[in-house]
């Protein structure tokens, strides 16, 4: 194989990178923004001669990534795979990388400082967010956010570097810039608008007042299934390529951007590359998180307890496949607002992406947070049924799962590795408390996820306690099949 450091840019975009000005900072160069935004910024440089140009950031983490991205000029690889093969393209639209660790903050800071910087956006995951995802608030208390409030000048939490870069601007008499989340939250602008502004309260009220008047948060719905990168995949894409791209990423065909319309110094024009540009992304967003999301997170969880490593495996068993559609089309879609969208062949489309043999989408990687996903995926949908009146019996099966996989231990007494920011309460609760109804009285007063509400609602107690004695008593498999088996 050749080194990618000079063989890339055999391959490098057909556009003239110098032409690109540094509009966007993003905040998270994970796998999910290396195949979504960047990837519509890339086709508007090539298709549409666009300028915008991206300056990327990791500030905890990703080292590597960024040392390896800057080593190859700054172009990488993203693969699209199908069962019917795989294709490549290299993008080109990264004009800076940086590491708040390796580079130091102010090199971030002064980027985030450029006056031509429009638009600061953001995939940092739901816990990068430092806020409680039953309330949607920050949490002061966090340790990022509290060792930031003693030292607002050396920021580490995205939410100190953005406002300590908005206190710089302000003071540099620069206009604000639109902050967009790109993760899986519902009204993800709004959250963001709140952590970023409750910090800033805490900070300056004089500067929280200045960011309302002079930043906007537009809401994003953004799908495309990019599952974690594996050596395996980089193998494979280095077989196609014949180039050795650590930074490479590898994602489905099928890719999804709903857009509020909401920025202040401006916005590329991602209509061009197949956005949707819209006044209100809620009812997409609400859709996408609990149709899709929410019936990942069920086959993550049930599906790895019955052993399933793979999404495309559960597919496969015709019960977790009739159960997963249920949810979605039965449970899910009821309680949503969108409108012009065809439900059920959305859901069937939804099943036919999940089938994808070439994705190898790990349920374990899907159920990594879920403490931060089961508010928005399944407990919202869960509060409408309850005041509603209506079945939500698959819904609780999923909660039930959660439960369960948290136990720590699978069906076959072998540990589970939980990756969650509330392990340790977790794991306190779950050690405090005997397999049974007990465990889930144990974990339903974890208020960061079940807020107030759900663990005083009889019906929902009954409910979730039901489901989880189910899986104690046969299993996983079992359950789902029961559970297809009563549609």
């Amino acid at each position: 194989m050749e080194n990618s450091t000079l063989s890339l840019s055999r391959f490098a975009p057909t556009y003239d990178r110098k032409r690109l000005v540094t509009r966007c900072v993003h905040l998270g160069f994970g796998a999910f923004h290396r195949a979504h935004q960047a990837v519509y910024a890339d086709i508007l440089a090539t298709d549409h001669q666009s300028d915008w140009g991206y300056c990327e950031v990791n500030l905890i983490g990703g080292e590597q990534q960024i040392a390896d991205l800057n080593q190859q000029a700054r172009l990488y690889t993203v693969a699209e795979m199908s069962a019917d093969g795989w294709t490549t393209r290299v993008v080109g639209v990264a004009t800076r990388a940086l590491h708040a660790q390796v580079d130091g903050l102010e090199a971030v800071l002064d980027a985030l400082c450029q006056p031509e910087v429009a638009i600061v956006s953001l995939t940092i995951t739901e816990k990068g967010y430092c806020h409680s995802p039953a309330t949607g608030e920050l949490m002061l208390d966090h340790p990022l956010i509290a060792a930031d409030l003693k030292n607002p000048q050396q920021p580490v939490s995205a939410v100190g570097v953005i406002v300590a870069a908005l206190a710089r601007r302000k003071a540099a008499g620069l206009r604000g810039f639109s902050v967009m989340s790109c993760d899986n939250m519902p009204e993800n602008g709004h959250v963001t608008r709140n952590v970023v502004l409750a910090y800033a309260r805490a900070v300056d009220a004089t500067l929280m007042q200045w960011i309302e008047r002079e930043v906007t948060f537009p809401s994003t719905m953004v799908d495309r299934i990019v599952p974690a990168v594996t050596p395996q995949t980089l193998q494979r894409i280095a077989e196609l390529t014949g180039i050795d791209d650590p930074v490479a990423v590898a994602c489905e065909p099928f890719r999804q951007w709903v857009i509020e319309d909401n920025f202040v110094a401006g916005r590329p024009e991602w209509e061009k590359a197949g956005a949707e540009l819209v006044s209100d992304v809620l009812p997409f967003e609400e859709m996408k998180l609990r149709m899709l999301n929410g019936s990942h997170s069920f086959l993550a969880y049930l599906g790895y307890l019955a052993g399933y490593p793979l999404i495309n495996i559960c597919m496969e068993d015709a019960n977790f496949r009739a159960a997963a559609r249920a949810l979605m089309f039965n449970e899910q879609a009821p309680t949503l607002r969108v409108q012009g969208v065809d439900l059920a062949r959305y859901a069937d489309s939804l099943i036919a992406r999940y089938e994808n043999t070439a994705l190898a989408h790990r349920t374990w990687q899907i159920a990594m947070d879920g403490s931060q996903k089961l508010p928005q995926r399944m407990l919202d949908s869960v509060r409408w049924h309850l005041a509603h009146g209506t079945s939500w019996q698959l819904l609780a099966l999923g909660v039930a799962g959660w439960m369960r996989y948290v136990d720590g231990v699978d069906e076959q007494g072998n540990t589970i590795e939980i990756s969650d920011p509330l392990k340790a309460e977790i794991a306190a609760k779950v050690a405090q408390s005997e397999q049974g109804a007990a465990r889930v009285q144990a974990l339903l007063s974890l208020s960061a996820i079940f807020a107030n509400d759900l663990p005083n609602n009889p019906a929902f107690v009954e409910g979730v306690t039901q489901a989880y004695l189910l899986l104690l008593e046969k299993g996983a498999k079992a359950a789902v099949a029961q559970a297809a088996a009563a549609l």
